[in-house]
């Protein structure tokens, strides 16, 4: 490689590693002239680097944000990282598995063989969790837009479809008036937490059914969630619990199973070992049946610790059972 432009990469790797680069420091690491780094500056640019002189005692350069992505350099972990995140990018529900595969492509194309190898090595088959119906996937430009406002602290208005348009949104509603707060990803779903001007409290949107109008609103002052904490919130929304993070319905039953047997079915439960065959479970769930019902999946002996309320659950399903058993044992005999 011709010694100037080994040099050009040098400078443009030394450009990606911060943000402003004194200039005497930069001839120091290339070992050239200040009068050196200038001209290749410059030869740089000329390719479409947008690199902006610093002013001040000493001077210096910064890479800047141009009209058009110019060529990049990235070391080894950090283009075998790219290389592994556009194999997954299939599973972000966001719209860009076709552009994701492209620049895989391009990308592999330009490694040097010790790097892909790596890749080869990574090979990544990303499969979508079974579902009753394919999640809906999101323009990549309604995600820009979301996260704009949201960076921009700026009121948002938009138009937002329910499957029915009815309840809330029915077809024909004014547009909704927003302070988005956080742009989020919920099981392959977007979805956006701001706070509802025209209802007063908060609320999280699908964004998928969002259609963002032009323009928006003016800036605000961002309010503080409940909780402090995104992820605690949006999780309690899921619950069903407005207030904390927690499920509202929480229980404890003992299990004739080993613990390391219940521990590896039990996503969020505590699992606490009692004994070779028995252990003890505590879990939570949307309602107090739906807690029941998932304790019963266990085929196992089951002792209610408590509350009330999930001995009550468990009696409701037992009837519940014993009816469907029953109209089963009387079908057949009528057959």
């Amino acid at each position: 490689m011709p010694k100037t432009s080994a040099r050009l990469l040098s400078l443009l790797s030394l450009l990606q590693t911060r943000r402003d680069w004194p200039g005497t420091l930069l001839a120091d690491r290339l070992e050239v002239s200040p009068r050196t780094v200038r001209r290749d500056v410059d030869r740089l640019r000329e390719l479409g680097y947008p690199i902006v002189a610093i002013k001040g005692p000493d001077g210096g350069y910064r890479l800047g944000a141009g009209a058009q992505l110019p060529p990049l350099l990235f070391d080894d972990d950090q283009a075998v990282a790219l290389a592994v995140a556009l194999q997954l990018a299939s599973t972000t529900g966001a719209g860009i598995e076709e552009a994701a595969a492209r620049a895989s492509s391009t990308i592999r194309q330009v490694m040097p063989a010790r790097l892909r190898h790596r890749i080869d090595a990574l090979q990544v088959t990303a499969v979508d969790r079974p579902a009753a119906r394919p999640d809906p996937h999101v323009d990549p430009s309604v995600l820009t837009t979301l996260s704009a406002a949201v960076r921009a602290r700026e009121v948002l208005r938009f138009d937002y479809a329910s499957p029915s348009q009815t309840g809330d949104d029915p077809a024909g509603s004014p547009p909704r008036r927003v302070q988005p707060h956080h742009l989020v990803s919920w099981e392959r779903r977007w979805y956006l937490v701001a706070w509802d001007l025209d209802r007063n409290d908060w609320r999280i949107f699908r964004a998928d059914r969002i259609t963002p109008r032009i323009p928006g609103g003016p800036r605000f002052t961002p309010r503080e969630l409940p909780g402090g904490n995104v992820a605690a919130f949006v999780t309690g929304r899921f619950r069903g619990s407005v207030d904390s993070g927690d499920w509202p319905c929480r229980g404890e039953v003992l299990l004739t199973l080993p613990a390391t047997v219940v521990s590896r079915y039990t996503r969020e439960g505590v699992v606490e070992e009692l004994g070779p065959n028995r252990c003890r479970l505590s879990m939570g769930s949307w309602s107090w049946v739906g807690l029941a019902a998932a304790v019963g999946r266990f085929d196992a002996d089951i002792e209610v610790v408590g509350p009330a309320e999930l001995h009550a659950a468990f009696a409701r399903l037992a009837h519940r059972y014993a009816d469907a058993a029953s109209h089963r044992t009387k079908t057949l005999a009528d057959d």
